[in-house]
């Protein structure tokens, strides 16, 4: 398999397909209710929610550095984590109007990654577009902790 095919594998794998090693990011916020998802372990600590929006937030960060995007574009004012769930807003349509923004930044950064992947800079990425599918698996891992925490 050339490069291009397995780092395209690598973004499907930690992201939405069937994986060998347990649940992708996808997979982990699957059933997670609003409340659960704004659930927190202590604290001071990040919930599912603000995790989730996190992985969104690079998928966009690792799109805009390819495409020589300007900083401070992305959809939510900010960067790195945000506060969720909004003050008023503990409720399931918010909660799914993020999982959509999760979704919509995994598939532009594939739809990039499909074309850089296709020029000469490709070698100059590859360290960043392993790390993004990376990215994805442990905070996929941090979820499902959060998750078993819960039941506790």
């Amino acid at each position: 398999m050339d490069s291009a095919k397995l780092v395209l594998a690598l973004l499907d794998e930690a992201y939405a397909k069937m994986t060998w090693h347990g649940p992708n990011l996808k997979q982990s916020i699957k059933g997670v209710t609003a409340r659960q998802a704004a659930w927190r372990p202590g604290r001071g600590r990040h919930n599912i929610w603000e995790v989730m929006l996190h992985a969104a937030y690079w998928k966009y960060a690792v799109r805009r550095r390819i495409e020589g995007g300007k900083r401070g574009s992305f959809v939510l004012k900010g960067s790195n984590f945000f506060l969720r769930p909004e003050p008023g807003k503990l409720n399931e349509a918010a909660w799914s109007a993020d999982k959509k923004l999760l979704e919509r930044e995994h598939r532009a950064l594939r739809v990039t990654v499909a074309k850089v992947l296709r020029t000469r800079r490709r070698a100059k990425l590859l360290p960043q577009l392993y790390g993004i599918a990376y990215h994805d698996i442990y905070h996929a891992g941090q979820i499902r902790l959060l998750r078993r925490l819960m039941e506790h």
